[in-house]
C-alpha cells in the first residue's frame, strides 16, 4: 500500500535540484513565463529568495510542489500584507489535492506570522488555477488587461486576495 498522504515542510538549501525540474517543467504560457524557464539555469534560489521563501510539499518521499511566501512590501506601512509569488506542483503530480494542501499551508504560515492579508498574481487565462484560489477564498481586487505578450497572445493579469 502507498502512502498518499501530502506533506508540507519549509524548503532547504538541499532541495534545490527538485525544485528547479518542478520549476523548469512545471509552468507553461498559461501560467508562467516562458523567458524564465528557458535556457541552462542550474539554480532555484535567489539572491533575493532562498529556501526560507518556500514551503514544499512532499508525496511518497518526493517534492511534488512548492508556494512561495514573501513581505508584498519592505517598508513598514505595508506590514501584514504577504504576496504569493510562484505555485507549482509537478506535472505528473497534478490532480491530487497539492494544491490545495499548499494554498492551506501558506494560509496558516500567514496567519502564524500575523497577517492580515495575502495577495497573488495570476494569468487571465488560468482558469484551473484562478478556481483553486477562488475554492481558498481569494476574490478579485484588480485586472491589468493586456498586460504581458507570451508567445504572441496578449494576457491579462489578475490580483487576487485573501483578507485574514
Amino acid at each position: 500500500m502507498s502512502d498518499n498522504t501530502v506533506t508540507v515542510r519549509r524548503a532547504v538549501a538541499a532541495d534545490e535540484a527538485a525544485l528547479l525540474e518542478i520549476e523548469l517543467t512545471a509552468w507553461d504560457a498559461t501560467s508562467g513565463f516562458p523567458s524564465l524557464t528557458a535556457g541552462d539555469r542550474t539554480t532555484f534560489f535567489a539572491e533575493r529568495y532562498g529556501p526560507d521563501a518556500f514551503l514544499v510539499a512532499e508525496l511518497a518521499g518526493r517534492l511534488v510542489g512548492y508556494i512561495r511566501l514573501q513581505d508584498k512590501y519592505p517598508f513598514p506601512e505595508g506590514a501584514g500584507v504577504l504576496s504569493i509569488n510562484g505555485l507549482a506542483v509537478a506535472p505528473e503530480a497534478r490532480g491530487q489535492g497539492i494544491g490545495s494542501v499548499l494554498m492551506d499551508a501558506v494560509t496558516a504560515e500567514a496567519k502564524r506570522r500575523g497577517a492580515r492579508k495575502i495577495t497573488l498574481h495570476v494569468h487571465g487565462v488560468n482558469t484551473v488555477a484562478r478556481r483553486l484560489y477562488e475554492r481558498h477564498g481569494y476574490v478579485v481586487e484588480g485586472t491589468h488587461p493586456r498586460e504581458f505578450l507570451i508567445d504572441g497572445q496578449y494576457v491579462d493579469a489578475v490580483d487576487l486576495a485573501l483578507f485574514l
